[in-house]
């Protein structure tokens, strides 16, 4: 996900306590568990700002495991939320929900540009989306939110744990691709780590990121164009 993120005074402390009492709720209802089957369609969510007011937001829906493009869906919306360190996933879910009910073809797992729990508070936009649509869904990240890890091997398909101070697993470091940066994949809701990783693995075709989210963020530039 690309987060706007604008200057200005901190937002008002009464949304932000109304946001975190409903983050924390939404966290108690997170659970990791294997997908019940394999996969048959398998979508990948990311959104932009494409200006300070509006947020885009685009769903492709694979088949799985041969990743071919079935649909492609996409909305544009208003902001309505303020921006807010670690509350950031308010300010995309509306508008991503709007775009996940254009798709004829529901997914069986969706991999979000984001994070899963791979979050301070355990509640990244993967996380929150999956609660939200009570649907298996887990993140695929370009860059560490929190935690600690050792570099993986410079070699494609190399993986580190990435731990909180505690040592507690928050996802896993994957190297996508030989010698360039890796992805920081964690589980969001009804999907565990091993599944994450596993079908971020499968997903791969010769470029960084996994064909799911590479693809969102593809049309995601192509749909930027019709609005200008």
């Amino acid at each position: 996900m690309a987060y706007y993120r604008p200057p200005g005074p901190p937002a008002d402390p009464l949304i932000v306590r109304d946001l975190t009492r409903q983050q924390d709720e939404m966290r108690t209802r997170v659970r990791q568990a294997p997908l019940e089957r394999e996969p048959q369609f398998i979508a990948g969510c990311d959104s932009s700002f494409p200006t300070p007011e509006t947020i885009l937001s685009v769903f492709v829906l694979l088949r799985f495991p041969s990743l071919e493009l079935v649909e492609k869906v996409w909305s544009v919306g208003p902001v309505e939320v303020p921006y807010i360190p670690g509350l950031l996933s308010f300010r995309e879910a509306p508008n991503v929900l709007r775009t996940y009910e254009k798709l004829q073809q529901k997914p069986d797992v969706i991999m979000v540009d984001g994070h899963g729990i791979a979050h301070p508070r355990r509640m990244g936009i993967a996380a929150h989306l999956g609660v939200l649509l009570d649907t298996p869904t887990f993140g695929v990240a370009k860059q560490k939110l929190t935690g600690v890890f050792q570099e993986p091997a410079l070699t494609k398909g190399s993986i580190s744990p990435l731990n909180d101070r505690n040592g507690e697993l928050l996802g896993e470091v994957i190297r996508s691709k030989d010698k360039v940066q890796p992805l920081f994949v964690s589980p969001g809701h009804r999907c565990d780590q091993a599944t994450a990783t596993r079908l971020t693995l499968a997903c791969l075709r010769g470029y960084k990121l996994p064909e799911p989210t590479r693809l969102a963020d593809y049309w995601a530039e192509e749909f930027k164009k019709e609005l200008k």
